[in-house]
């Protein structure tokens, strides 16, 4: 593959709702321009896009794939991303690297709510965009159905640039109006518009050159003064309309069947930005803020956006060059780790396979194996001009799952596995939950979650077994108690012995206080850190279910002890037993989490919702709107919310997002009480 300056490469990110076609488009452009010798099916695991073991099993895609296509001298590097919610983390990195976007709107489903994510994403990078209405050889295909569907949902005006010619089993080919010719099959084969159409397509025309002339003033006055303007002059004006996102164009095509394809790239040299064309970007620098544009001659800045790790090929590392330019066996600094990496030789990806290459210029996407201490989000520079580029914000995951080593031998890499995870996934993070005593992985959802447990088993070699975690509740007490208990053992030679009596009391705004309220030497101050640390060793495992507990007072105030056999180790297991008996004296309660959850729904969806967070000892605090959503805030009890994620997407056909954080603990339901204490005593006889 040939280098491309920055003004003959375009990158643009695929995406949709999953099944809108991005895999079989990316694979037709492949095999239209001859990077590919056939076109390969989904079905069958053949497509260069998902190559995968996980992708070819679930039969969609999961994770994002570089697709380079060169057509006229113009390197398109399309960035095929997944459809499915829960890898949205991959969608957020690709649409971090691209300068423009194709939105794919399935001919028989129109606007599907994977649509409405892309869209929103699309609006959030601020990125120029065409929408494809695709798969237009099925049956019941629908232009102008799909096409109203989308409208319905954006203000931004949507402008056809090609009508279809034919729909369904006669879906032959795309007239194209900017030429105004009609592109048969792949577009190879160019004719005149057939005279059935040809009266729709000049009226389609004119909208199209008033959109255009809105571009440019220029364009506008030679447009009221002639009625008319060259393809060249539309092309311009459209280009400007897009790069402003006054307008998205509108295409059609049918990536199966390798139809519309030609006009497709030509759409896409023509109207989208290259990265010599974006906008600038800034970089945070030593001095301050560095607006970055992308020139081999600017200060070196690449921008890591994925990694992936291999047990045969080793890390790889995917970046993108925004200023300067980057050689194999070049020595870059990381400013995010500190540490200065060498790169070895510098690839150009096309799905799974690369091709080596001595330099990538600025605007190209490259990969470079076997990178220290660089991860998904850093940026690399030179040591003597550090730059930092932003992170995009990745949603907070909420989908939890406890996971356990599988072996002995698993049991020691389970940390570094995780991390390792978490570091080429943005959308994963992982921690240890010292109340249940459980490793907790959270992700976008079950997929997400079953697609990183089998990666670290295929990728990484350490097997995890998932669980529903437990919830974190505490114990404390709701009044006051009182108890003693003697520890005497005889066992030949000098003994033990030690007798503890405490009382206990509910305390506010504190963990834990110990008091010693002793008189008259009853018990020897030295003995004193031995009953604490019995107490708390009994606080860490907890008395009513195994939850630690919090929030008491204690204080000793008698007790005896022995001239001979008192030890600490004995005053140690009375002050435990003591402080147990107590405590189960003084109305022990549990205590759980509750969480402040803000759910998003369409405002159709808002009764069953509200109706559903009752049922989950939910209280709702307040309703908003925002266009056509509601916005329900109410507090939540964890405990019901372990598997909302899933819940809130099947009852809203996944148009409803939520977020939770926590907000303060409260005592559980006397009779929800009964049922953890129950479960535990039956978990301690299994054990």
């Amino acid at each position: 593959m040939k280098e491309y300056s920055a003004d003959s490469i375009r990158n643009v990110a695929l995406v949709s709702h999953s099944s809108a076609g991005k895999t079989m488009l990316a694979e037709a452009c492949l095999h239209f321009t001859g990077a590919s010798t056939r076109l390969g099916k989904i079905e069958d695991g053949t497509t260069v896009s998902d190559y995968d073991e996980e992708e070819i099993r679930r039969g969609i895609s999961v994770y994002t794939s570089v697709l380079p296509v060169e057509y006229k001298n113009v390197k398109i590097n399309l960035l095929d991303t997944p459809g499915y919610t829960d890898f949205v983390g991959e969608v957020i990195s690709a649409l971090r690297v691209s300068d423009a976007a194709i939105i794919l709107l399935d001919a028989v489903s129109g606007r599907e709510v994977g649509t409405e994510v892309a869209w929103n994403y699309c609006d959030e990078f601020n990125l120029p965009r065409l929408l494809i209405i695709n798969k237009m050889n099925r049956e019941n295909a629908n232009f102008q159905k799909a096409l109203a569907s989308m409208e319905a949902y954006t203000d931004t005006r949507l402008i056809p640039i090609q009508l279809p010619w034919g729909e369904k089993q006669e879906f032959q080919g795309i007239i194209d109006l900017l030429t105004m010719k009609a592109y048969q099959g792949d577009g190879k084969t160019v004719t005149a518009i057939p005279a059935e159409i040809l009266e729709e397509a000049e009226t389609a025309q004119m909208a199209l050159i008033e959109a255009a002339a809105e571009g440019e003033d220029e364009l506008m006055e030679k447009y009221f003064e002639e009625g008319s303007l060259s393809p060249e002059e539309i092309i311009r004006g459209l280009k400007a309309g897009v790069m402003e996102g006054a307008f998205v164009p509108v295409l059609a095509a049918a990536g199966s069947a390798e139809i519309g394809i030609a006009p497709l790239l030509d759409a896409m040299i023509g109207l989208l930005p290259s990265p010599a064309e974006a906008p600038v970007v800034t970089a945070q620098g030593a001095a301050g803020d560095e607006e970055l544009t992308a020139s081999d001659s600017g200060p070196l800045a690449l921008y890591v956006w994925k990694t992936t790790a291999d047990p045969f090929v080793g890390r790889q590392t995917y970046f993108r060059v925004y200023s300067g330019m980057v050689t194999s066996d070049s020595r870059l600094w990381n400013p995010t780790s500190s540490s200065e990496e060498r790169f070895g030789t510098l690839h150009f990806p096309i799905g799974k396979d690369t091709i080596a290459t001595k330099v990538v210029h600025a605007g190209d996407i490259g990969t470079v194996p076997k990178l220290n201490d660089t991860y998904t989000g850093n940026t690399l520079c030179d040591k003597n001009h550090p730059l930092t580029l932003p992170i995009p914000e990745y949603p907070h995951s909420l989908f939890q799952v406890a996971v356990f080593p599988k072996t002995q031998a698993d049991s020691t890499k389970i940390s570094p596995t995780l991390t390792r995870l978490c570091e080429e996934d943005m959308t994963l993070s992982w921690h240890n939950e010292p109340s249940t005593k459980q490793t907790i992985l959270q992700g976008m959802g079950d997929q997400h979650i079953d697609v990183a447990i089998r990666r670290a088993e295929s990728k990484l070699q350490v097997s995890l077994l998932p669980q529903i975690p437990k919830v974190p509740f505490q114990e404390t007490i709701d009044g006051k108690g009182d108890a003693m208990y003697r520890h005497k053992k005889q066992s030949g030679g000098s003994g033990q012995f030690g007798e503890v009596h405490l009382r206990v009391e509910p305390i506010k705004d504190a963990e834990f206080e110990f008091v010693n309220d002793v008189f008259g030497g009853s018990i020897s101050s030295n003995y004193m850190p031995a009953i604490e640390k019995g107490i708390r060793n009994v606080m860490k495992e907890g008395v009513l279910a195994g939850y630690p507990i919090h929030g008491i007072k204690v204080s000793v105030y008698d007790g005896k002890e022995h001239p001979v056999d008192s030890k600490p180790v004995a005053f140690e297991i009375a002050g435990r037993n003591a402080f147990k008996l107590a405590f189960l004296g003084a109305k022990p309660v549990l205590l759980e989490p509750v969480m402040n959850v803000k759910v998003t729904v369409p405002d159709s969806m808002m009764g069953d919702i509200m109706g559903d967070l009752n049922t989950r000892r939910g209280r709702v605090m307040g309703m908003g709107n925002e266009k056509d959503k509601s916005i329900i805030s109410a507090m939540v009890p964890l405990a019901e919310m372990l598997r909302y994620t899933t819940d809130l997407r099947s009852m809203t056909g996944g148009r409803g997002i939520f977020n939770m954080e926590y907000d303060h603990h409260e005592v559980v339901p006397s009779h929800i009480t009964q049922e953890i204490v129950a479960a535990r005593e039956k978990e301690k006889s299994e054990e």
